[in-house]
């Protein structure tokens, strides 16, 4: 997957959109673009990290902690940013947040000192929690029956950040450890533009939430069919906390069992990222016509959870690669549904605030699911290389386990309540 197939991309998302939203620059396409380079940006400094901060003495514990802490803040302000895109507009709070991005990556490619460094990725976590923003801003301009398929366009933009941003990454290391990160930077200042341009106000002034109407995110639990958005939330926490110890511990087992340095696990990576493009790119939209978004999130938390399960049986590239494609492809099933039943279950003005509590969700099981797997794979380090990472895959598995049982007590809505009175753009 390259930059020439973006068009082949966000042609096929295009058709989730409205009557009204057949203009020429479609706004979900400034909003994949605005994803991607969000992603792309994150993603860049996944390799140098640990290395950069090694520079400045900082021990295992302490990367470990610079590494999750950008979840942790994400936990707390990817809410507050939902909430906040609801009383003001999506627009100029993805503004601020964007360019928050770019002083914390310009500040980390700046740090002399291991504090700041933790200042600065504190900044990124609190502002590069805006993921909630993009899809809320979806939930805004399209109709129920094709919001999951929508959702799958961001999907498909961390997909291809995901394959892309690390690689950059390696490149721009080779200037210097600084190097990708006022790159990343650069490119936070251009989605900023890039947003303030061309990308139009999507919440429309009567839908917006009033001063005296403040209340808290966790208020959201009582809103709409609180209940069931929940057992939603829940379900979305163990696909990712079990995903999160794959993600930790993959280049770790894959060195272990196979050899494979760090190019080889890029390219890995890139394949399984991928896999997610393709996936919710291009084949969630027609799955969910077929099958529906209860039915796929359901199947796509077997098939991870089964996949989970397989890793540490994998003995060759052939076993490994398609235990890879099962990863990539569960997920992609199962991720984008969430998102879409998540914005059915809420009242439209709240969708900002829905949103980011379920991704606030998510960035707490990137930071839980890292720290148990790191926990569970000290058990497996005296066992024979065979049994390396069986402990941590085996729990990610019954993580994700969980959230099946919880999928199969999901049932869509009746009725929308968020899209009442869609406003044209």
């Amino acid at each position: 997957m390259t930059v020439k197939h973006f068009p082949l991309v966000t042609r096929h998302l295009s058709l989730v959109t409205l009557s009204e939203m057949s203009r020429p620059r479609s706004p979900l396409f400034v909003l994949f673009l605005t994803v991607f380079i969000d992603l792309v940006g994150f993603g860049i400094i996944i390799p140098i990290l640990p290395l950069y901060a090694e520079q400045f003495h900082a021990t295992p514990v302490a990367i470990g902690w610079l590494t999750g802490i950008y979840s942790g803040m994400q936990i707390i302000f990817t809410p507050i940013l939902g909430k906040l895109s609801d009383r003001f507009g999506r627009r100029p709070v993805l503004m601020v947040s964007i360019a928050g991005t770019a002083i914390g990556f310009a500040l980390m490619g700046m740090a002399t000192a291991l504090p700041l460094l933790f200042v600065a990725r504190i900044l990124a976590g609190i502002t590069g929690g805006n993921i909630s923003i993009p899809q809320a801003y979806i939930a805004d301009v399209t109709a129920p029956e094709n919001r999951s398929k929508a959702m799958g366009l961001i999907g498909a933009a961390f997909g291809l950040g995901f394959t892309f941003g690390p690689m950059i990454g390696g490149i721009m290391s080779r200037i210097s450890y600084s190097a990708p990160f006022y790159f990343a930077a650069g490119l936070a200042v251009a989605n900023a533009v890039l947003v303030y341009l061309i990308l139009p106000e999507s919440l429309s002034h009567e839908h917006r939430a009033r001063p005296h109407e403040d209340a808290p995110s966790t208020e959201v639990f009582r809103h709409g069919h609180g209940w069931m958005f929940s057992i939603v939330v829940a379900t979305y926490f163990f696909l990712i906390a079990g995903f999160a110890i794959m993600t930790t511990l993959f280049a770790l087992f894959t060195e272990k069992r196979f050899g494979y340095d760090a190019r080889a696990n890029g390219y890995l990576f890139g394949f399984i990222g991928i896999i997610a493009v393709i996936v919710q790119g291009g084949l969630i939209g027609r799955l969910i016509k077929i099958f529906g978004e209860v039915a796929l999130t359901r199947t796509g938390m077997i098939l991870t959870t089964l996949s989970l399960a397989l890793l540490p049986l994998s003995n060759n590239l052939t076993i490994l690669l398609v235990v890879c494609a099962g990863l990539a492809a569960g997920s992609g099933f199962a991720s984008p549904p969430l998102s879409g039943l998540a914005s059915q279950l809420i009242d439209r003005t709240w969708q900002g605030r829905a949103l980011g509590v379920m991704q606030s969700a998510g960035s707490t099981g990137r930071l839980v699911g890292p720290l148990i797997g790191g926990w569970l794979l000290m058990f497996d380090l005296r066992k024979p290389i065979s049994e390396y990472g069986r402990t941590p895959f085996l729990v990610g598995a019954l993580l994700c386990f969980i959230g099946a049982v919880l999928a199969f007590c999901v049932k869509k809505p009746a009725g929308d309540r968020s899209i009442e009175n869609v406003p044209a753009l």
